[in-house]
């Protein structure tokens, strides 16, 4: 009897582990009995509000003063800064990516205009892509902006960040081909949805979607199979912004657009604009980095929703960081082609 009561409790708790602990708070955004409900845990949201709190701005010194350029060798990207501001500049970036390891992380300390030191490569390409980010992608970052702290928060490597899995097509013997799932993964809360959900659609262009457009059999190609690896996006999605799908969708019809809150569209602009940042900056650095820092399949580490918002609905709760570096504003390419792909 002990021996069958001690297996409906192990029971019991294997059901219930992946419940939330209360307690919940439940908040509504939406027409009364609709379900358009957030649902938040206070004892998990006070660990996360700690994680995304914004450091101290460090002021930039006054524009005046000879330029960057002209009194350090080898300034690319900074030009436009007075030779004081570069400096200050610095050492916010070296809070933000290299707080234990100092200037020589990306410096040569006895030449500084040594290019020897991939890191030093890399950041230089991060604060271009930064620039982009806060110029072509105000549809999604808004006036908020990002800065580097954004997704290194004060670690040379971001927490969150990706690389292509290894295929592992089959199993046991009654699973047969795998088709990329049924591996549990913290990508995909740990479900047996398709544990890369971000090759497909973060960096190549499939289309997200569960349902067709039109009927069988003319032009339907979505199948059961498509539509797992679009429940795998969205519970990446969900874990990244710490919200419940109905913080996007509408609970009559996740497909339609009609009556969406207006965090869709964002999302929307969200999504192109990780794959831009993976296909144009991260992807052409893959040669720049040693062995060691890339994946299994010896592709260089990208950006998911998880790498800026870190649980968070807004990255750093929408701490307006930019505006204390407007170093890192960038401007407009005009390339519309970017903004609406």
């Amino acid at each position: 009897m002990k021996r069958f009561i001690s297996l409906v409790l192990t029971g019991a708790a294997c059901l219930l582990a992946g419940c939330e602990r209360p307690p919940v708070d439940v908040v509504q955004h939406g027409y009364r009995g609709t379900g358009m409900q957030q649902v938040y845990n206070p004892r998990t949201l006070e660990q996360q509000a700690e994680r995304n709190v914004a450091p101290p701005a460090i002021p930039l010194p006054p524009a005046e003063g000879p330029k960057a350029s002209q009194v350090y060798k080898n300034v690319q990207v900074l030009k436009d800064l007075s030779a004081a501001q570069l400096a200050t500049f610095m050492v916010s970036m070296t809070n933000w990516v290299s707080p234990k390891e100092g200037c020589g992380y990306c410096h040569n300390l006895n030449n500084l205009a040594d290019d020897s030191l991939y890191t030093k490569r890399v950041a230089r390409r991060m604060i271009e892509m930064t620039r982009f980010i806060n110029a072509d992608w105000q549809t999604h970052v808004a006036q908020t902006g990002v800065t580097c702290y954004t997704c290194h928060r004060g670690q040379n490597i971001p927490s969150q960040v990706w690389f292509t899995k290894k295929d592992q097509p089959y199993g046991s013997n009654f699973l047969g081909d795998k088709s990329g799932q049924n591996t549990p993964d913290p990508d995909v809360n740990w479900s047996s949805l398709p544990y890369d959900p971000f090759t497909p659609f973060l960096l190549n262009d499939q289309p997200i979607r569960v349902g067709a457009t039109t009927a069988l059999p003319t032009g339907n190609r979505q199948s059961i199979k498509q539509a797992e690896w679009t429940y795998g996006l969205m519970t990446h999605m969900s874990q990244s912004l710490g919200v419940n799908c109905t913080y996007c969708h509408n609970t009559r019809s996740f497909q339609e657009w009609k009556g969406n809150p207006t965090q869709r569209v964002t999302a929307w602009h969200g999504i192109r604009m990780v794959r831009s940042v993976n296909v144009d900056h991260m992807n052409p650095l893959t040669d720049e980095f040693p062995a060691h820092r890339k994946g299994e399949l010896g592709d260089v580490a990208k950006v998911n929703c998880g790498t800026c918002h870190q649980g968070a609905y807004k990255p750093l709760y929408g701490a307006p960081m930019l505006k204390d570096y407007p170093v890192l504003k960038g401007t407009p390419s005009g390339d519309a082609k970017v903004a609406s792909k």
